[in-house]
């Protein structure tokens, strides 16, 4: 099958979103089907305000239309809501393409914390966005049912995966040259230093050891005078990121409004263990599988987290592997045919969609 992808979120981005779908493009072209992406670097870009690194597609609907027309996809999936997602939106209502999306991130929080636009208005703007989706893929059940209680439809149960080669089990955690020797225990962050990560609750966590943080963000430049004896290593390599967790002792995930949390599965692939609040993300990726600890007080949850032995996280994250998420996914799409007649091909009762 020839899949098109239209991506505001890819590559030189460092970013959950870009992690899932740069491996789901892997995987989905390993297993034979033809892959095309259109993406920001196609396109006259400007920064995101308030996150460097980001580049947004200035004025794209010209060209993403050409580039879709082009592409002569069978199925068309438009991974996020930015300019490129709503410019791809458009023109495949015009040409009453069919299409499949995702909810990757809770655009509403970041917008409430960051402006004080209330969330109301927010899901209001992204359910208009999905309405016209043939299936909207939600990470995990509990993000799943807070959309469907906010009046979101056509949801499809999605999950993630995680490269257990590059992620590969170190026990005991082994020094590394991106860290060198680090008094212990060593607590991890991984993501970007931005509003929504809530990161803050984890450099003010009082405990011993060395904490280490990894990743960019807008407010970065405040933390590092504010906490000058945490480690802030930037944005690293996957590999070099593999070195880091294997380096550690706990992932702490102090963020309240994921979808669910990459990181978290790539530190279990590692075998550390992960030590969160417990809220969507956390609650899917750990469950009931001892692979971490979540407690409202995360000082607590820590202590408990380094208690778990690595191989029973490293366990957990064999749990999850991309050949499912890729299956799910091509059993998601809305098959068109070559005469541009919509054709649904979506398996509902053997997959257990959600109406």
């Amino acid at each position: 099958m020839k899949i098109l992808i239209v991506t505001d979120a890819w590559q030189p981005q460092v970013n959950s979103v870009v992690t899932t779908l740069t491996e789901l493009v892997r995987q989905l072209q390993a297993t034979g089907h033809e892959v095309v992406v259109i993406q920001p670097g196609q396109f006259r870009t400007r920064p995101c305000p308030g996150y460097p690194g980001i580049d947004l597609a200035l004025l794209p609907g010209k060209r993403l239309a050409s580039l879709v027309d082009a592409a002569g996809a069978d199925a068309i999936h438009i991974a996020t809501e930015g300019p490129l997602g709503w410019a791809a939106r458009r023109h495949c209502l015009r040409r009453k393409l069919p299409f499949t999306t995702a909810f990757h991130t809770r655009f509403p929080e970041i917008l409430q914390v960051a402006l004080g636009i209330p969330l109301a208005w927010g899901y209001a703007l992204l359910r208009h966005f999905h309405r016209p989706s043939a299936g909207v893929m939600v990470p995990t059940q509990g993000v799943l049912e807070m959309l469907q209680a906010r009046g979101f439809r056509q949801l499809r149960a999605w999950t993630h995966g995680v490269d257990t080669r590059v992620f590969a089990l170190a026990d005991p955690p082994v020094n590394s040259a991106v860290l060198g020797p680090l008094a212990r225990p060593v607590s991890l962050f991984v993501g970007r230093i931005a509003h929504e990560k809530n990161i803050e609750a984890f450099l003010r966590l009082d405990v011993p050891g060395s904490k280490v943080v990894c990743g960019v963000g807008p407010l970065e430049s405040g933390f590092r005078q504010r906490y000058p004896n945490v480690h802030w290593l930037g944005v690293l390599s996957r590999h070099e990121l593999a070195q880091v967790y294997a380096a550690a002792d706990v992932l702490v995930f102090p963020s309240r409004n994921e979808t669910f949390g990459l990181v978290m599965l790539e530190a279990l692939s590692c075998g550390v263990p992960v030590a969160a609040f417990p809220v969507d993300g956390p609650l899917q990726v750990l469950a009931d599988s001892g692979a971490g600890a979540m407690q409202e007080d995360l000082r607590e949850a820590w202590r408990e987290a380094l208690k778990v032995k690595r191989f029973a996280a490293r366990h957990r994250a064999l749990q999850f592997g991309w050949g499912r998420a890729a299956e799910l996914f091509v059993s998601y799409l809305s098959v068109q045919s070559r005469a541009r007649r919509p054709v649904t091909n979506l398996s509902h009762k053997r997959h257990g969609l959600v109406q």
